[in-house]
């Protein structure tokens, strides 16, 4: 017979070795911003003031008064894109998983199920397949260069998984509770936004953030479509190459200023976020 004891203690270890792993890479791109050419090439150093002495080159190169408005614009930006494409994500893929969730549909010979998976299916498509396509369109449309355009773009890449969160959170629900909202006189859209969405809210929560993650991140689209006024992040962290060669130091520091707002938002939320994507595992 096993003694629970030591099943508790393999059970934190490998959760802290697992830790380790998930951070390291996190702690090893701060690490690397407090480095030089020369303490990058002649290491591996791991701890700060015990291995080496830690220098501010890339911070001092971040905070400089052209790379400092590059990087402010870049953060502007992707605000304006992430938060952008999250609401309207959010409100397109809660009311089209609510419908998939209430009612049948009939499209040819595809039901709800199969509205669903078509939805689902436009996440195995890879982006470098439609970038063409799209850059096309979007020189031609004149979205070219617009966060207007770029936004539009991730709301569309974004729908699915929020449709598919937002309808297994109403699946969660139970439809007794409109029902009876629609006995007081409430129409379908007074009890989808009174008694459904207040309910679904941690869902809704948890759609949100991951449709901003993915905006915050993504980088081939902003490569591509977007040039000298609407960049993103990601192209400022890719950018940092000099005539000498990429400045790694510089490319850390944008990095770990990049990743903080993601980390302050998903440690603030982090509940709602499990209990949004959790919802509906166990009836």
């Amino acid at each position: 017979m096993h003694n629970p004891k030591w099943l508790q203690i393999t059970t934190y270890a490998l959760l802290a070795f697992w830790l380790v792993i998930a951070l390291f890479p996190l702690y090893w791109m701060i690490t690397l911003s407090f480095k030089n050419l020369v303490l990058i090439t002649t290491g591996p150093f791991f701890f700060p003031w015990i291995d080496y002495s830690p220098v501010t080159l890339g911070w001092s190169d971040l905070f400089e008064s052209g790379q400092r408005n590059r990087f402010l614009t870049a953060m502007r930006n992707s605000l304006i894109c992430a938060i952008g494409s999250g609401l309207l994500s959010l409100v397109l893929g809660s009311m089209a998983g609510y419908g998939l969730s209430r009612f049948s549909y009939k499209v040819g010979i595809w039901r709800n199920r199969d509205i669903s998976f078509f939805f689902l299916s436009q996440l195995i498509l890879p982006p470098a397949a439609v970038i063409l396509p799209l850059y096309i369109l979007f020189v031609e449309s004149g979205l070219y260069d617009t966060l207007f355009g770029l936004t539009l773009l991730y709301t569309v890449v974004g729908l699915p998984i929020v449709i598919w969160i937002m309808r297994d959170q109403f699946n969660s629900l139970p439809v007794e509770l409109e029902q009876a909202a629609l006995v007081d006189g409430h129409s379908a859209l007074g009890a989808f936004l009174k008694i459904a969405t207040p309910i679904a809210a941690p869902g809704m929560v948890a759609a949100f953030i991951l449709v901003v993650i993915f905006s915050w991140n993504e980088y081939l689209f902003s490569a591509v479509l977007t040039s000298r006024t609407s960049y993103t992040l990601p192209q400022l962290v890719a950018t940092q190459v000099s005539s000498q060669g990429v400045k790694f130091w510089t490319m850390a520091a944008v990095g770990t200023a990049t990743v903080a707002p993601l980390l302050v938002i998903a440690i603030m939320l982090e509940r709602y976020i499990v209990r949004g994507l959790t919802a509906g595992a166990v009836k």
